[in-house]
Protein backbone atom coordinates (compact mmCIF):
# COMPACT_ATOMS: atom_id res chain seq x y z
CA UNK A 1 0.00 0.00 0.00
CA UNK A 2 1.56 3.28 -1.21
CA UNK A 3 1.38 6.66 1.53
CA UNK A 4 0.19 9.08 -0.06
CA UNK A 5 2.33 12.47 0.45
CA UNK A 6 1.35 15.49 2.64
CA UNK A 7 -0.44 18.23 0.70
CA UNK A 8 2.20 20.73 2.08
CA UNK A 9 5.14 18.66 0.69
CA UNK A 10 4.09 17.77 -2.70
CA UNK A 11 6.28 20.57 -4.04
CA UNK A 12 9.05 19.00 -3.11
CA UNK A 13 8.75 15.50 -4.07
CA UNK A 14 10.90 16.18 -7.36
CA UNK A 15 13.99 16.75 -4.74
CA UNK A 16 12.71 14.02 -2.37
CA UNK A 17 13.24 11.47 -5.49
CA UNK A 18 16.67 12.54 -6.26
CA UNK A 19 20.07 11.19 -4.56
CA UNK A 20 23.09 12.30 -4.01
CA UNK A 21 26.27 10.83 -5.92
CA UNK A 22 30.12 11.25 -4.81
CA UNK A 23 32.30 10.74 -6.81
CA UNK A 24 36.18 10.19 -5.71
CA UNK A 25 38.23 11.96 -8.10
CA UNK A 26 42.34 13.72 -8.16
CA UNK A 27 42.94 17.19 -6.18
CA UNK A 28 43.24 18.15 -10.01
CA UNK A 29 39.92 17.35 -11.01
CA UNK A 30 38.18 18.89 -7.66
CA UNK A 31 40.52 22.04 -7.26
CA UNK A 32 39.47 22.58 -11.36
CA UNK A 33 35.26 22.10 -10.51
CA UNK A 34 35.82 24.28 -7.54
CA UNK A 35 37.58 27.22 -9.77
CA UNK A 36 35.26 27.01 -12.76
CA UNK A 37 32.24 27.14 -10.18
CA UNK A 38 33.75 30.09 -8.51
CA UNK A 39 34.15 31.83 -11.50
CA UNK A 40 30.70 31.14 -12.63
CA UNK A 41 29.29 31.60 -8.94
CA UNK A 42 27.85 28.42 -8.69
CA UNK A 43 28.08 25.94 -6.16
CA UNK A 44 30.31 22.79 -6.72
CA UNK A 45 27.37 21.14 -7.30
CA UNK A 46 25.81 23.01 -9.83
CA UNK A 47 29.51 23.32 -11.86
CA UNK A 48 29.14 19.38 -12.05
CA UNK A 49 25.99 19.69 -13.63
CA UNK A 50 27.21 22.33 -16.14
CA UNK A 51 30.03 19.58 -16.76
CA UNK A 52 27.27 17.05 -17.40
CA UNK A 53 24.97 19.04 -19.82
CA UNK A 54 22.16 19.01 -17.04
CA UNK A 55 20.09 21.81 -16.34
CA UNK A 56 20.47 23.51 -13.70
CA UNK A 57 18.01 23.53 -10.81
CA UNK A 58 17.32 27.29 -9.99
CA UNK A 59 15.60 27.64 -6.77
CA UNK A 60 15.95 31.02 -4.89
CA UNK A 61 18.92 29.92 -2.89
CA UNK A 62 20.15 32.13 0.39
CA UNK A 63 23.73 32.41 0.45
CA UNK A 64 25.20 30.84 3.08
CA UNK A 65 28.23 29.50 4.05
CA UNK A 66 27.93 25.65 6.51
CA UNK A 67 30.61 24.32 8.80
CA UNK A 68 29.88 21.52 11.46
CA UNK A 69 30.99 22.56 14.72
CA UNK A 70 31.30 20.02 17.97
CA UNK A 71 30.74 21.18 21.35
CA UNK A 72 34.18 21.67 21.79
CA UNK A 73 34.42 24.06 19.04
CA UNK A 74 31.69 26.22 20.88
CA UNK A 75 34.00 25.68 23.56
CA UNK A 76 36.83 27.49 22.03
CA UNK A 77 34.40 29.76 20.14
CA UNK A 78 32.43 31.08 23.42
CA UNK A 79 36.03 31.55 25.30
CA UNK A 80 37.18 33.60 22.40
CA UNK A 81 34.62 35.95 22.06
CA UNK A 82 33.58 35.41 25.98
CA UNK A 83 30.08 34.14 25.85
CA UNK A 84 28.41 31.06 27.64
CA UNK A 85 29.67 27.73 25.50
CA UNK A 86 25.40 26.87 25.82
CA UNK A 87 24.62 30.35 23.76
CA UNK A 88 24.67 28.74 20.38
CA UNK A 89 22.86 31.98 18.80
CA UNK A 90 25.15 34.14 20.01
CA UNK A 91 28.28 32.35 19.12
CA UNK A 92 26.49 32.45 15.59
CA UNK A 93 26.05 35.81 15.52
CA UNK A 94 29.83 36.65 16.42
CA UNK A 95 31.30 34.02 14.03
CA UNK A 96 29.42 35.59 11.38
CA UNK A 97 30.56 38.85 11.76
CA UNK A 98 34.18 37.55 11.62
CA UNK A 99 33.31 36.06 8.61
CA UNK A 100 32.12 39.48 7.14
CA UNK A 101 35.19 40.95 8.68
CA UNK A 102 37.46 38.10 6.77
CA UNK A 103 35.84 39.05 3.20
CA UNK A 104 36.04 42.72 3.64
CA UNK A 105 39.75 42.42 4.42
CA UNK A 106 40.13 40.11 1.42
CA UNK A 107 38.13 42.75 -0.74
CA UNK A 108 40.90 45.50 0.58
CA UNK A 109 43.84 43.27 0.04
CA UNK A 110 42.90 42.36 -3.28
CA UNK A 111 41.95 46.10 -4.40
CA UNK A 112 45.04 46.78 -2.92
CA UNK A 113 46.99 44.28 -5.05
CA UNK A 114 45.65 45.81 -8.06
CA UNK A 115 46.16 49.70 -7.39
CA UNK A 116 49.78 48.20 -7.09
CA UNK A 117 49.92 46.56 -10.30
CA UNK A 118 48.94 50.12 -12.05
Amino acid sequence: MKTELPSRWRSSQPALRAVQVAFDVSEAVLQAVRAAAFEANLSNSDQVRVVLGLPLLRQAKRPRLTVSLSEEDYRLLAARYGLDPVDHLAIKERVGAALVAFADRQRKQRTGKRRDKS
